[in-house]
């Protein structure tokens, strides 16, 4: 049964009601604005302050207080009243003339500005600048790259491998192959410092160099176990022995898809004629441009953080020998990566980003 008096039915015109619901969706509206236009759409529906309260987990006092404010001023009693302070002194016209010539324009001589050559250019203190960077999320001395897929069966793929990753095929093993080619020996020209507390491992910035190898590696999505060889050379007939290192590894009552690149040895007549000779293998090739759906990029990053970026090898046989070892201690306890993203969701993520850099919304 309610309690205390009851409360005159709120009014919400139409032009408010617009209002209202446009604070609740909008990405950039505060959480507090967006609370406070909540609590008055839901008291229009006829809701009790309580009742809104125990919706929007706030306290009666609160529903109260902004329904009263709505009442007597409207959709402008909803905003956060004028504060005291010093008056402002950069205009909107200020603001908006550094956003634009930030987005839009370089200074002579750079490719970017920076908070101190922007000062310079509007008239404006370096702290000022940085302020309003920061309030529109601008960082011009940052840059990231990217590169779309050209691939005209760029669709047709994606949904291929997503397939195997998340629907593998039954008494079929899918492995992600790729080589990591011109893996180099280094070692520092001067011994290396050991970690101390307080200051980090100190080593010289240059390096010699002796020699390099080559990774062939064959991940399996199921397990995370990795099937490696080292080869000072990365050609068709390297890459004909390590597809038939593969097949003799896999149980041969299983059948064995492969998702590789597009590297030249990899569709040479003489692996073709392999792949006739062994049936049960199956290779998928990734779109162009697109290493990031081979899972096996991901473990040869691990491997680079992990043993060779800053691994010390003083010959191309001591640099095999550390990634055999990586190799035997994955093994012994493997971990598959897990895949989340379905091909529908990689294609309008796809879609988004296409949109977005070409400006034309169509």
């Amino acid at each position: 049964m309610p309690r205390g008096r009851p409360k005159a039915p709120l009014v919400v015109g139409d032009d408010d009601r617009q209002t209202l619901e446009r604070w609740t969706a909008h990405r950039r509206t505060s959480q507090a604005l967006a609370l406070r236009a909540l609590i008055i759409l839901r008291a229009a529906e006829g809701a009790s302050n309580t009742a809104v309260a125990a919706q929007l987990h706030v306290s009666d006092a609160t529903v109260g207080k902004w329904r009263q404010r709505f009442r007597a001023r409207g959709v402008g009693g909803l905003l956060d009243a004028q504060r005291c302070g010093a008056p402002r002194r950069i205009t909107d016209d200020q603001v908006e003339q550094v956003v634009v010539k930030t987005r839009e324009t370089t200074p002579a001589n750079a490719t970017h500005w920076s908070t101190r050559s922007m000062a310079a250019a509007s008239g404006l203190s370096r702290p000022t600048v940085h302020r309003i960077w920061r309030a529109f999320g601008l960082q011009p001395h940052r840059a990231e790259t990217f590169t779309l897929s050209n691939d005209p069966q760029f669709l047709e793929k994606v949904r291929d491998i997503v397939g195997l990753y998340l629907q593998p095929p039954e008494r079929a093993v899918v492995l992600c192959v790729d080589d990591k080619a011109q893996i180099q020996a280094l070692d520092r020209t001067q011994p290396i410092l050991p970690l101390r507390p307080g200051i980090p491992e100190r080593r010289t910035h240059d390096c010699r160099r002796h020699g390099t190898t080559s990774l062939f590696a064959a991940l399996d999505v199921a397990t995370g176990t990795v099937i490696g060889e080292l080869h000072r050379r990365h050609r068709t007939i390297e890459f004909q022995r390590f597809l038939a290192r593969i097949d003799t590894e896999v149980p041969a009552e299983l059948d064995v898809h492969v998702v590789l690149d597009n590297y030249g040895t990899h569709k040479t007549p003489t692996i073709q004629r392999w792949l006739l000779r062994h049936p049960r293998v199956t290779l998928h090739f990734t779109p162009t441009h697109s290493s990031w759906i081979n899972q096996v990029e991901r473990w040869f990053g691990l491997l680079t953080e992990r043993q060779i970026r800053r691994g010390t090898h003083r010959s191309t046989q001591a640099l095999e020998d550390a990634i055999r070892l990586y190799l035997t201690l994955n093994n012994e306890a493997p971990t598959p990566f897990v895949w989340v993203k379905t091909a529908d969701q990689i294609l309008a993520s796809s879609q988004r980003f296409c949109l977005r850099i070409s400006e034309t919304g169509d």
